[in-house]
C-alpha cells in the first residue's frame, strides 16, 4: 500500500501509544519488520506554545523511519499551525487523532470526541492538508458508542478534505480496550472510501492479521498491545506474508534486546530512562510463572546493574524460545 509516495510493502504499521512508543520501542519494532511506526500522540496547542516536552516527543531518528508524527485537538487553526511546524522533524506523514477515548482528552473536546463533529473533522483535516507538503491522515474509532456509529460518515468527510488514509479502530470510544474489535465495521469505512485503510484492534498474531484482512478486505494493519513486550511479531508478521519460517527468539536475542532498548532510553530520558524501563520489562515478562511477583521486582529496581542483573536472571538461557511459552 502507499501514503502518498510512501510505500509499506506488507502495511505492518506499529500503532501510536501514550507511554509506550518511545523512540525506543519504536527502533525495536522497525529493527523486527514494523514498516511504519507513529510517535506517541502530540498536542497540538503544545507545539504552538512552544513547549519543550514536545522537541523530545516529536524527534524523529534515523533508526525508526519511515515514521509518522500524531497530532491531536479539536481548533483547526491550531492543528494546522502544529503540522506546520512540526514538519522539521521530516515526518512522512502528519497523522490527526480522531481515536484516543481516554477521558483526559475526551474531555478537553479532543481525540474521539471530535468525532461527535464529522463537519469538524473535515475542516481539520482540510486546515492541516492545506499546511503542510506531507500526505495528511487521520485515526479514527468506531464512533462514540453503539447508539452513535458514524466511522463511515467521518470517513467519507476526512476523505473529502483531503485525507490520505484511514485508520480505523473498531472500538467505540465508551468500549475503550474491552471487548472485541468490530471488524465489519472496518470493512464497511474500506468500502466506503478510495484512499487505502488500515485495519486496527485484537491484532496479535498470524491469524489475527490474516482474519482482519480476509475480513475487512483492508489495505494494512495496524499493531498495538499486541505488540507489547513481542516486537518480535512484525517479524513472524513478515515472515508469514513471505513465506518464509519464523523462528522465535530465544533468551539470548531478548537479552540483546533488552540491552538494547535501555541503551536507547538512556539516550533518549537520561535519569528517566531505569522508570521507564520498568514499565517495558513487565510487558516483556507477560506470561511468565509468578508474574505479579516479577512486577514487584522489577518496579524496585533502581540502579542500571540491578536492572541488567534481573533480565539475565528472567531470561536465562535453559528456557524454551519466546513464542513456546504461553504468551
Amino acid at each position: 500500500m502507499k501514503i502518498g509516495t510512501l510505500t509499506i510493502p506488507h502495511g505492518l504499521f506499529l500503532a501510536p501509544m501514550a507511554n509506550v512508543t518511545d523512540h525506543a520501542f519504536r527502533a525495536i519494532c522497525v529493527s523486527y519488520g514494523a514498516e511504519c511506526v507513529c510517535t506517541e500522540l502530540i498536542s497540538a496547542k503544545a507545539v504552538c506554545y512552544g513547549d519543550r516536552k514536545t522537541d523530545r516527543l516529536a524527534a524523529l531518528r534515523d533508526d525508526e523511519r519511515p515514521a509518522a508524527i500524531q497530532i491531536f485537538g479539536h481548533e483547526p487553526e491550531s492543528m494546522a499551525r502544529a503540522a506546520f511546524l512540526l514538519q522539521k522533524y521530516a515526518p512522512a506523514f502528519i497523522d490527526i487523532n480522531f481515536g484516543c477515548p481516554m477521558p483526559k482528552l475526551v474531555c478537553n473536546g479532543d481525540g474521539s470526541a471530535v468525532m461527535r463533529d464529522p463537519a469538524l473533522c473535515g475542516r481539520i483535516v482540510r486546515a492541516v492538508a492545506e499546511a503542510v507538503d506531507l500526505p495528511v491522515t487521520v485515526k479514527i474509532r468506531k464512533g462514540e458508542d453503539e447508539a452513535h456509529v458514524n466511522a463511515v460518515e467521518v470517513a467519507r468527510v476526512c476523505e473529502q478534505n483531503g485525507a490520505s488514509a484511514i485508520f480505523v479502530h473498531g472500538r467505540t470510544r465508551v468500549q475503550l480496550y474491552s471487548g472485541k474489535a468490530d471488524r465489519e465495521l472496518i470493512a464497511q469505512v474500506k468500502r466506503a472510501v478510495s484512499v487505502p485503510v488500515v485495519g486496527n484492534g485484537d491484532v496479535d498474531s498470524p491469524e489475527s492479521a490474516e482474519d482482519m484482512v480476509e475480513r475487512t478486505g483492508c489495505d494494512g494493519i495496524m499493531i498495538g498491545r499486541g505488540a507489547y513486550g513481542r516486537p518480535w511479531l512484525f517479524r513472524e508478521l513478515r515472515c508469514r506474508a513471505e513465506g518464509l519460517p519464523f523462528s522465535p527468539p530465544d533468551n539470548a536475542e531478548i537479552r540483546g534486546v533488552l540491552r538494547r532498548q535501555i541503551r536507547l532510553l538512556e539516550e533518549d530520558r537520561g535519569p528517566r530512562a531505569l522508570l521507564e524501563m520498568r514499565k517495558h520489562l513487565s510487558h516483556y515478562c507477560r506470561g511468565k510463572t509468578g508474574s505479579a511477583k516479577l512486577r514487584e521486582r522489577i518496579n524496585s529496581v533502581s540502579t542500571r546493574p540491578e536492572l541488567e542483573e534481573l533480565v539475565e536472571l528472567l531470561f536465562p538461557d535453559d528456557e524454551p524460545a519466546a513464542d513456546e511459552k504461553n504468551w
